[in-house]
């Protein structure tokens, strides 16, 4: 499966984020970087994921990207788009509870040159490993599902090891 990849545009405040390929916690602190550079700029307005080329996407993924959405609502935005043609992708979505913090749409963007792609920025263990366990937090928030499903994780995260 081609390994993830983040690529990125803003035009006025609105922000574009499309995630190709098989998402993983790789990209975490790529993902999370950029969302703290989107709410610092004076002009956010707003931002759609496109997630039209994403073959797979992990929890800490969806967690972070549930972040976005709580940080968007909390500052008085309109509720980020994520575009998702792909059934699959869409029923993730659904069974994670993102109904309630996205407008999801199956639409495909068809125009999307102006976009960069992002370097992949890596992190220590530590901050991966806080990044893992904010994002599913965040993910244990939206519904009890997800509250039970994360439960022990969170709880693994959260103790410290004996070695340290």
């Amino acid at each position: 499966m081609q390994s993830g990849k983040m690529l990125v545009a803003d035009h006025q405040g609105t922000y574009m984020i499309k995630l190709i390929g098989d998402v993983r916690l790789t990209l975490c602190n790529t993902i999370d970087d950029y969302i703290e550079q989107m709410f610092s700029a004076d002009n956010f307005a707003g931002v759609t994921i496109d997630l039209a080329e994403t073959l797979g996407i992990d929890s800490t993924s969806l967690g972070l990207l549930a972040k976005l959405a709580i940080q968007a609502k909390q500052r008085g935005f309109d509720r980020p788009t994520i575009l998702s043609p792909n059934p699959d992708i869409t029923r993730l979505l659904q069974s994670m509870g993102f109904a309630k913090v996205f407008n999801i749409y199956s639409d495909e963007i068809t125009n999307a040159e102006d976009l960069k792609e992002l370097p992949v920025r890596c992190g220590s263990e530590t901050q991966v490993r806080n990044k893992v366990l904010e994002a599913h937090k965040v993910l244990m928030g939206l519904n009890e599902q997800n509250r039970a499903d994360f439960h022990d994780l969170v709880c693994a995260l959260e103790t410290p090891k004996a070695s340290q």
